[in-house]
């Protein structure tokens, strides 16, 4: 029988993370050194909009290379993981079942909200990875229960990742330390996630005054409600890093017991 695994929440960084992650580097072969080995991966990145939840079905998915302007040896990378077309159907079959309308797309590839992280998690690539879409339109409430929907699949070997960003406003990047509104916004979204406050911080747009800012769009926090979702309504929570980078982009990592 597989173990049950945690759920993961993961800030991806920019493109360059893949070349130089910093200091997130050690947290993220770490997690790949002391889970337990999953059968195939789940992972729910910001870099992948759809209208209904979509399924890689690839059985050899590309590296896709979602970004322009950067050097050269960041095009060259490959995560040439297989896919897994089964855990793709399972996926799409337990979000039917919870009313969720999903659909298997047999060509997309890994956008690099996937293959970064999974880079120094797994660097040799030797675990099944399937990508799961996010609907931005459909808010955060909508990506809990899509996380809830996909819960089984931990306890049948399967880890599930949200790759997005704690905050993500790309036009107050700069030098310097880090802006004070992207701190409180960590410590409120902590705070909410330790007291399992899920309908709090989904409307976080609302009742913090940081929403907003620290993220003019979604879908970079979407993916943490996904982790929540399939973490179960009576997880833990530890927080694996919280460093905040060009002094408005959040790097925080979750674990979900």
């Amino acid at each position: 029988m597989a173990a049950t695994l945690p759920t993961l929440f993961l800030s991806h960084g920019s493109p360059m993370h893949a070349l130089q992650p910093g200091a997130v580097r050690g947290v993220w072969e770490n997690l790949g050194r002391t889970l337990p080995p999953p059968k195939a991966i789940l992972i729910a990145s910001a870099h992948w909009e759809t209208d209904f939840p979509a399924l890689t079905g690839a059985e050899k998915p590309e590296t896709i290379h979602d970004f322009y302007g950067f050097p050269q040896p960041l095009y060259a990378i490959q995560y040439p993981a297989m896919g897994s077309p089964e855990l793709a159907f399972r996926s799409i079959s337990l979000l039917k079942e919870a009313g969720l309308n999903a659909k298997e797309d047999p060509v997309r590839g890994l956008d690099h909200g996937a293959w970064s992280p999974l880079l120094y998690m797994y660097p040799k690539a030797d675990v099944p990875v399937v990508q799961v879409s996010i609907q931005t339109a459909l808010g955060p409430k909508h990506h809990v229960e899509l996380g809830r929907a996909l819960a089984p699949l931990a306890g049948e070997g399967v880890l599930i990742l949200g790759s997005g960003h704690m905050t993500h406003n790309l036009r107050e990047r700069r030098n310097g330390a880090p802006a004070p509104y992207a701190g409180e916004f960590q410590d409120w979204v902590k705070q909410r996630i330790e007291r399992r406050a899920l309908g709090e911080l989904a409307d976080y747009r609302r009742l913090t005054p940081h929403g907003v800012r620290a993220h003019p769009t979604d879908e970079h926090f979407l993916p943490l409600f996904v982790a929540l979702g399939a973490a179960g309504e009576n997880y833990r929570a530890e927080r694996l890093y919280d460093g905040i980078e060009m002094g408005s982009l959040a790097m925080d990592a979750y674990r979900f017991n």
